[in-house]
């Protein structure tokens, strides 16, 4: 498969996510933030982490308007697959390609630790690999990751099954590290094509680093 990574001024998780995929077999390519086009044997779109444009404004409010962004739009649109993790899922919801927004922590201190997570649905490409209920353990590294939604439009994610991870502790409990509604980790669009999430499940693929439940994760795109 091919696996295309935009880079846009400032993000620094483009690499790790391009070992991630490299390291699960597949072909990656990066491409830079004024490229107006996907390359047409993209299988997978992955919006990295890290501080585009140095999250002036909100995170991800200025790389929104890349050219590259308008290109991903028309992909998503077509039925590709986009995934946005931590400062990519930020980016995506100042995109309107996913709903809701991200606020400051609720501490407004910036969270760094491994952080286990409740997979509420795994009816879909991102996580068919792993069974609703399961427990993940994912590095978090944000510091504006508090997702937030109206009442109306958290009500719609449940009522289509788009919330798909929440924040919990190692036996599943409520253990929310940003104050994020509901604990709300992960979503996705009613498509199920576009997905999003704060955690970092590509730090997650060798248990030399603590994890390697981020494989799981990143294989239900690529089988």
């Amino acid at each position: 498969m091919r696996i295309v990574i935009p880079q846009f001024p400032g993000t620094n998780c483009e690499f790790d996510t391009r070992y991630a995929f490299e390291h699960l077999g597949h072909d990656v390519q990066i491409v830079w933030h004024e490229d107006e086009t996907v390359p047409a044997d993209t299988d997978l779109i992955v919006v990295p982490g890290g501080f585009s444009y140095g999250d002036y404004l909100r995170s991800g409010a200025i790389a929104r308007f890349s050219p590259i962004m308008k290109a991903i739009k028309a992909y998503a649109d077509n039925g590709g697959y986009v995934l946005g993790i931590c400062n990519g899922f930020q980016i995506l919801l100042e995109s309107h390609m996913l709903p809701g927004a991200m606020k400051r922590n609720e501490n407004l201190h910036f969270v760094s630790k491994h952080q286990y997570l409740k997979v509420e649905n795994s009816n879909n490409r991102f996580l068919r690999k792993c069974k609703t209920g399961e427990i993940l353990n994912i590095p978090i590294a944000h510091a504006e990751g508090n997702y937030f939604i109206e009442k109306e439009g958290l009500a719609r994610l449940y009522d289509n099954g788009q919330v798909l991870l929440t924040y919990c502790d190692e036996n599943g409990n409520p253990d929310n590290p940003n104050g994020s509604v509901d604990n709300i980790a992960g979503i996705c669009n009613e498509k199920r094509n576009v997905f999003g999430l704060m955690p970092h499940p590509e730090r997650a693929i060798e248990t030399v680093l603590g994890s390697n439940d981020g494989v799981r994760m990143l294989e239900g795109f690529l089988s």
